[in-house]
């Protein structure tokens, strides 16, 4: 660890900190539709869209028909997109002739991105069109985070109402985060990538003549091994700087290139590197204000912060102290020498990010349910990789990915005002509203379905041939790739520990059904709270309640994220992570 390395983690802090408050202010503004600069812009265009939509702009809905046209609006776009992957081939913009998607692929494919996980069994540079990249994934980009933001909107309006039975309209929210929130930074971020080197073109792949020619072996599936010498690097072109600005700012983190945001076309220096991962947190950490905004308490929404802050700073303290120590049976022969691994462990790392961006990208890509990667987590030391896992396994609700961070997080407030209930002998109560025994089970619902369903697949993966035969290390560290796998998918992240093949049939099919039970079933419960809680009456504030703005609150509210997860994970990571780091001091590796 250095100076210069916490410096930089340091800027990011003040830097998002400084975002905070100016993009919560203006998605208070947008969501209650009083008047911004983009007005006279995008008013009339959204008006149009009603028009030949057949929106009603003033008409509101509870929570079931909220429900309703969410479910219906992704099961139909989910359907598009299957559609144009498996009829690329015929579709415009395909210059490299790519064939159609495979079935299992383009199910899986469509899941991930209709669910904002984004997950790719697939190497997108040899793998979609442009077509295929702009109309069905990148759409899917913009789709999926402005439906994240109306969710947490729905929610907040629901803890801010008095007797309402309705909490939004869908269409009107999701069209004002497009349109006033996502397209426009988009652009702005888009065109400052190009600036940077980021490519934005419909050109076919170009072809470069290798200075040293090289020759390789391969193994083929009928065990026999050719050799033949490269002597052309194919190189990929495509409109990448537009898909890069959502990817990010989306918290969807699907690229076009298999080594993602490693790949110097999506990634060219560390200007843009830093830029990804303040845009990652920025809109979830504007929420946060957003939300004290709305429900008229702002010291609850920068408590909210702090404890969001808190656990970040914690998580890539851990990543990047893992990571500079590195491995100790790297350190050298002599007995005596430092047991820090020289330089850190700096495998699966661009070198022009170096170790403070790599861990600080790698903490806030799974504290969003982004999983965009800057370098290969599967080459973290054990304790480094367990990070990013945890990070997801607590929900991604340190920030999160937008609009999921937040209602994810008002999931753990309800639990936490709750046991500070029965701690005072009082009715449970969140900014003047009781909490009751619905609100509790919806909350508790959340929590389990979200830990059932990553460790019955995980179960079922790791004692399967189907599952095993995936996994490229034995032991404790082949375990973490499955867990990381079922638990990025659930978390709707997409990130991986890339040694594990998923593209085989077990696996997209149970990584898609994986996706859309962690994305919607994880969903409806918030909104159920939202219905329940916008119908409450507003309890005044006596000395028996306890206040949810105060350093207490935020210590409060830590504790039950971290011991609710821990309880449940922990046996897994003992087995997986945990295990790996004691046998790596023993002098084993896997």
């Amino acid at each position: 660890m250095t100076v210069n390395g916490w410096v930089q983690i340091a800027a990011f802090f003040l830097v998002l900190f400084l975002l905070t408050k100016p993009v919560g202010a203006f998605m208070a503004r947008v969501f209650a539709r009083e008047k911004t600069f983009l007005d006279p812009v995008l008013r009339p265009i959204e008006r149009l869209i009603y028009k030949l939509s057949g929106v009603e702009e003033q008409r509101e809905m509870d929570w079931k028909e909220y429900t309703v046209a969410m479910l219906l609006f992704s099961a139909v776009s989910m359907l598009v997109l299957y559609a144009i992957e498996r009829t690329q081939q015929w579709l415009p913009w395909n210059p490299q002739r790519f064939p159609a998607v495979p079935p299992a692929l383009a199910f899986n494919t469509a899941a991930s991105f209709t669910t904002n996980t984004n997950w790719q069994n697939y190497a997108g540079e040899s793998t979609m069109s442009y077509f295929t990249q702009m109309a069905g994934l990148a759409y899917h980009n913009f789709i999926s985070a402005g439906m994240g933001i109306a969710l947490a909107i729905a929610l907040i309006r629901g803890i801010a109402r008095r007797e309402s039975k309705t909490i939004g309209n869908f269409w009107v929210d999701v069209t004002r985060a497009m349109l006033w929130v996502l397209l426009p930074a988009c652009l702005v971020i888009a065109l400052v990538f190009v600036s940077q080197g980021v490519i934005q073109n419909l050109r076919p792949y170009d072809t470069a003549k290798l200075l040293n020619p090289q020759t390789v072996q391969t193994t083929g599936a009928d065990g026999k091994t050719t050799t033949q010498t490269v002597t052309d690097q194919v190189i990929a072109q495509g409109p990448f700087a537009s898909q890069e600005a959502i990817k990010i700012l989306g918290t969807n983190g699907g690229g076009p290139f298999n080594a993602n945001s490693a790949h110097p076309f999506e990634n060219p220096n560390p200007l843009t590197n830093f830029m990804q991962i303040v845009m990652m947190l920025a809109l979830g950490s504007g929420l946060t204000y957003t939300l004290g905004r709305m429900t008229g308490s702002q010291r609850h929404g920068w408590a909210v912060w702090a404890a969001m802050a808190l656990l970040c700073l914690a998580g890539v303290t851990v990543v990047y102290w893992a990571e500079a120590h590195g491995n100790p049976l790297m350190h050298g022969i002599d007995q005596h020498a430092s047991a820090m691994q020289p330089g850190g462990n700096m495998e699966g790392k661009e070198v022009r990010f170096g170790m403070a961006q790599t861990s600080l990208f790698a903490t806030a890509t799974t504290d969003a349910s982004c999983g965009a990667v800057n370098g290969m987590h599967d080459s973290f030391t054990p304790l480094g990789g367990m990070v990013p896992l945890v990070n997801i396994m607590i929900g991604e609700v340190i920030f999160g990915g937008v609009g999921a961070g937040l209602y994810g997080i008002v999931v753990f407030i309800i639990l936490a005002v709750f046991i500070a209930g029965l701690m005072v002998g009082r009715t449970p109560e969140y900014l003047g509203k009781k909490i009751e025994a619905y609100d509790v089970k919806m909350a508790i619902l959340t929590v389990l379905v979200f830990c059932l369903i990553v460790l019955v697949l995980t179960g079922i993966a790791i004692v399967s041939p189907f599952g095993t035969l995936s996994i490229s290390n034995p032991g404790p560290h082949g375990l973490s790739e499955i867990l990381y796998a079922y638990t990025s998918q659930a978390g709707n992240n997409g990130s991986a520990f890339a040694g594990l093949n998923g593209n085989t049939p077990w696996w997209n099919i149970s990584g898609a059904f994986d996706m859309l039970l962690g994305r919607f079933f994880m969903i409806i419960p918030p909104l159920a709270i939202a219905g329940s809680l916008a119908r409450k009456k507003i309890v005044p504030e006596s000395a028996g309640t306890f206040p949810v703005t105060t350093p207490l609150f935020t210590f409060l509210l830590i504790s039950v994220i971290l011991i609710v997860s821990a309880l449940t994970f922990f046996p897994a990571l003992s087995l997986g992570p945990i295990l790996e780091h004691l046998l790596m001091h023993a002098g084993k590796v896997f």
